[in-house]
Formats: C-alpha cells, structure tokens, sequence
C-alpha cells in the first residue's frame, strides 16, 4: 500500500465513488490536482475528496488524508488516476491525483452518504 493509502480500497467502492462522481459532474463544483484539493481541504470547503492510488510520488498525497481527518472531510481511493480524471470530465488524455467536491447535488449526496458508511464499516 502506497504511503498516501491509509485503508484498502474494494473495487465495489471505488466503483460507487466514480458513480458519484459522475452523477454529481454536470451539478456540483469541483477543485482539482494537490494544491487545490489541500487548500480546499485546510479551508473546511470540500464536502469528500477523492484520491487515486496509483500516484507517484506518492508523498504528492500523503498530507492530505490527515488534514480531512483533522477537519472531519470524509473521503475516499480510486485506483487510477486517468480514470478520475474522465470521471471528473477533464479532457482526454488529463490526469488528476485528487478531487475535492465543492458543491454536490441531492443524488450525489445521497452516494455520498452510502459510500461514507462503507468507509467507516472497512476503517473501524
């Protein structure tokens, strides 16, 4: 597990985290890359952040679980970094190493909700 990792991720869930993402993508506001996830993240704005895995190096992340814990911002893995960006509807062939969502919609949120408690059950 990278350094950024702090719990196993199943497929199952990584799958609901980019279902959220997708749902909420034409509504809601989103931050993107590090600097923007962190500072949304310190300033208590983002509602959950997405993080992938495979980034490297992974210290680029390793901050920022700790400041959402700090902060009471839930949030969650996906594997693949291509993958959350066209999930997030940046453009072909953009990656991105995090997410932070802004503003969600009521379907989002209710996603949202369902993948919060799964975290919970796989963390404690």
């Amino acid at each position: 597990m990278s350094v950024h990792v702090r719990y196993e991720t199943p497929e199952e869930l990584s799958d609901k985290i980019y279902e959220m993402i997708r749902i909420n993508n034409n509504d809601g506001r989103i931050k993107k890359g590090s600097n923007e996830v962190t500072k949304a993240a310190e300033r208590g704005t983002a509602q959950f952040i997405v993080l992938a895995e495979d980034v490297n190096p992974p210290e680029l992340l390793a901050h920022i679980p700790y400041i959402c814990e700090e902060k009471g911002i839930p949030y969650g893995y996906v594997p693949n970094q291509e993958f959350l960006a066209k999930e997030a509807g940046l453009p072909k062939g953009v990656n991105t190493a995090s997410i932070a969502i802004i503003e969600m919609n009521r379907d989002a949120s209710e996603k949202m909700t369902e993948i919060v408690d799964d975290i919970n059950g796989i963390k404690n």
